[in-house]
């Protein structure tokens, strides 16, 4: 299970460290493309969460899976740690999450969630403890 939340820098090559709790539960290869959950962020998943995720948008009607396919491949990467346990962000998807010097890292189960730390911030201001709890107040635990 992948948790946590990290904040780190982007160095000019946009290359960006990885925690290593976070490297361990990646393994060696993995994939990394722009979010599809209608939040500007780079998704990293490991190989068999990238493969279910392939298999579920395979599930939808013809027509829809294809734009998803054509949104999501488009931008989408096998990508390894460098030998300082750091990724290298294709331009492309800086570009589309804007990652320019320092971004959040954020473990959400399956995957991670790569933010720009600014627009991570502004995001995270519309999680209070009052909207949390109305979303999860149906859920018996």
């Amino acid at each position: 299970m992948l948790y946590g939340g990290y904040d780190h820098s982007i160095d000019k090559k946009g290359r960006l460290a990885i925690p290593s709790k976070l490297r361990d539960e990646l393994g060696d290869t993995f994939m990394i493309c722009r979010g599809i959950y209608g939040k500007r962020c780079v998704c990293v998943y490991p190989t068999k969460q990238w493969e279910k995720l392939v298999e579920k948008i395979g599930q939808l009607p013809s027509a829809r899976s294809s734009i998803v396919k054509r949104f999501l491949y488009d931008g989408a990467f096998s990508v390894e740690f460098d030998t300082q346990g750091r990724i290298l962000i294709p331009a492309v998807l800086r570009e589309y999450a804007g990652l320019e010097t320092e971004a959040h890292i954020i473990g959400v189960d399956t995957n991670l969630e790569i933010w720009n730390k600014d627009v991570w911030s502004e995001e995270n201001r519309e999680y209070t403890p009052e909207a949390i709890a109305s979303i999860v107040e149906g859920l018996d635990f």
